[in-house]
């Protein structure tokens, strides 16, 4: 599957996949846009939440309703975040203190095992990038 970013003005981006959605991506503090560090912390936080929906809902209750807050550690003036942090807030007052740390230790595993996300950025994975010479 191959994913594109298009500029269509200064400092002003969409971001499409083959299948029609798009995202709108510019500079942090640009208004109705996500800058790219922002985007990051949104993937990281939609894949646990992708990855824990089915955990959570089995034990939670199918139409139960979830969010998952990020942030990040990133230095004054620094090109890099030094560390992504994710909340999951969910009503799990229907469950015991033992049902909910195994519902925690569940979510944990299955993030460390299966998201994509999270994992390639504790990997740390090469990227490159081409441009046209000619």
């Amino acid at each position: 599957m191959t994913l594109e970013v298009q500029r269509e003005g200064e400092h002003d981006f969409v971001g499409r996949n083959e299948r029609g959605a798009q995202v709108r991506i510019g500079r942090r503090g640009a208004e109705g846009s996500f800058s790219p560090a922002e985007l990051l912390q949104i993937a990281a936080a939609g894949c646990s939440a992708v990855t824990a929906e089915n955990l959570i809902t089995r034990r939670v209750g199918e139409d139960s309703k979830f969010s998952v807050s990020v942030t990040a550690d990133r230095r004054e003036g620094a090109s890099e975040l030094d560390g992504v942090h994710m909340a999951f807030d969910v009503d799990v007052s229907s469950l015991d203190a033992a049902q909910r740390e195994a519902l925690a230790t569940a979510v944990d595993r299955a993030i460390d095992r299966l998201c994509t996300v999270s994992r390639t950025l504790k990997k740390a994975i090469p990227v490159t990038e081409t441009f046209p010479t000619a």
